[in-house]
């Protein structure tokens, strides 16, 4: 239960956090964590290993459904417990067969490629621009045009090439390395498309934060402002344009496009100077620190 936090000077109390969710590696399921160290590459492990296409030298994005959506049947969680300093634990990889192997497993690239049918490696760091590739499903998104250079076609749709982590140093983030979304975002999204799911695992955020009582985008007018949570405060940069990865079956979520269909219906806004389907925010950290399940979230 949201409790209002002691009295800050020009930060208001607006809810609390419901969820923290991490995702260790790119593209695959993540897990829940009760509380988390968060610098400014993010939750601490978060996005810390992807696989790369050794054809192409390209991240494994499953915004490119037909060649890495199955990445959506793997999860992911590590290990041990994830301290704020030191190396990280090694990562569990859960296959769709069930079987586990680490990532310190001297044949998890072999099992990979083999379960993916394309040679891959797994990346834990870079020191150069990485790129992935994203079927764009302009259909879905109500005619909005492509954030990124088209380079071809996939199953009739336009295919674009999009730089990774533009605002986080050596993440394998889409763009940057946290990601919200309120309650009410997601009530109102079901309110609006009572046949579809709209669980959080479907947006991947790294915080659910819970706002009771409100209703609407809310999140979108907090472009430039500042959250606190915590020790932690974050600046939000933007709204957040969704992608097919919505409509992907994971876990026992069906496969679903009218998902992304309602975003662009309810929630066209403003990202990277075009109108996008959104939702929820990115944000970047400005003060590092902890975060824990039952944070009061202060907006300035």
């Amino acid at each position: 239960m949201f409790t209002p936090p002691p009295y800050s000077p020009g930060m208001n109390p607006v809810g609390s956090v419901a969820r923290l969710r991490r995702y260790p590696v790119k593209s695959m399921l993540g897990e829940d964590v009760e509380s988390s160290h968060v610098t400014e590459r993010g939750l601490r492990g978060d996005r810390s290993l992807a696989l790369v296409d050794r054809e192409t030298g390209k991240l494994a994005s499953a915004k490119r459904p037909r060649m890495w959506g199955s990445l959506l049947s793997f999860n992911a969680s590590f290990a041990d417990p994830v301290t704020a300093a030191g190396s990280l634990p090694p990562v569990r990889i859960t296959f769709p067969d069930g079987s586990v192997r680490s990532s310190d497993d001297p044949s998890i690239e072999d099992a990979l490629t083999a379960t993916l049918g394309r040679a891959v490696r797994l990346a834990a760091s870079h020191d150069e621009m990485q790129y992935y590739e994203e079927v764009w499903y302009g259909s879905l998104k109500g005619g909005a045009e492509p954030y990124g250079p088209v380079i071809g076609e996939e199953d009739g749709e336009q295919l674009i090439d999009v730089p990774a982590s533009l605002a986080a140093l050596e993440g394998f983030f889409d763009a940057a390395a946290v990601h919200f979304i309120t309650s009410a975002s997601l009530r109102s999204l079901a309110d609006a498309a009572p046949a579809s799911r709209f669980e959080p695992e479907r947006f991947r955020p790294n915080l659910v934060i819970d706002v009771p009582g409100t209703e609407g985008f809310i999140e979108n007018d907090w472009a430039d402002r500042v959250v606190e949570i915590g020790d932690v405060k974050f600046k939000v940069l933007m709204s957040v344009p969704r992608c097919v990865m919505t409509t992907l079956p994971q876990g026992d979520l069906p496969e679903d496009r009218d998902v992304l269909r309602t975003v662009s219906r309810t929630n066209r806004t403003e990202a990277l100077g075009r109108e996008f389907p959104c939702a929820g925010v990115y944000a970047t950290v400005e003060q590092d620190g902890e975060i824990r399940v039952g944070d009061a979230v202060r907006l300035a």
